[in-house]
């Protein structure tokens, strides 16, 4: 990403957060406090009211909720894995406002009963982004698993699989 800004820790009003000089820093800070097993830091990039939702549909709706659910996953699910932002995009939406897309490679991922070491998988992150006196805090997190060659997901008897409309 083109303009990536740097990020400084600073403490506001007995809240701590990791602020960003530039919205389109978010991508590589949450990938670096992922790397790092990191989940204060990571959770420190949110607002202290953020929403974010992960790749299975989960929803935390501040920022303990997120650091905590982090805090699970990178001991238990990802604690070998590996995020990497391949390529992004961010978007003023306002002076103060930008919705920031990243697409990120996550590989890694803990085996889960017996099951073989999953491979890789590619997410688009989408990080809405608000600037406050400090600077640039993530106010809204979705993460979204991009399934190649597929459109969309149809239910079944066996559960969700995807599929595509278009002809091949």
């Amino acid at each position: 990403m083109a303009g990536v800004g740097r990020y400084v820790a600073r403490a506001r009003a007995m809240t701590p957060m990791l602020i960003l000089e530039t919205p389109d820093s978010m991508p590589h800070a949450f990938a670096e406090a992922w790397n790092a097993r990191d989940e204060d830091r990571l959770a420190e990039l949110f607002e202290a009211d953020a929403e974010f939702v992960n790749v299975t549909g989960l929803w935390w709706h501040d920022r303990e909720a997120i650091r905590k659910a982090h805090a699970y996953g990178l001991e238990q699910i990802f604690n070998e894995s590996t995020l990497i932002v391949s390529t992004g995009r961010a978007k003023p939406l306002a002076p103060d406002v930008a919705v920031v897309h990243a697409r990120i490679c996550l590989s890694g991922q803990s085996p889960v009963d017996g099951v073989d070491k999953p491979g890789e998988c590619i997410t688009i992150f989408s990080f809405v982004m608000r600037r406050g006196d400090a600077g640039w805090v993530c106010a809204s997190a979705h993460n979204t698993d991009v399934v190649p060659g597929m459109e969309t997901h149809l239910a079944g008897p066996g559960g969700l699989a995807p599929t595509r409309y278009q002809p091949r």
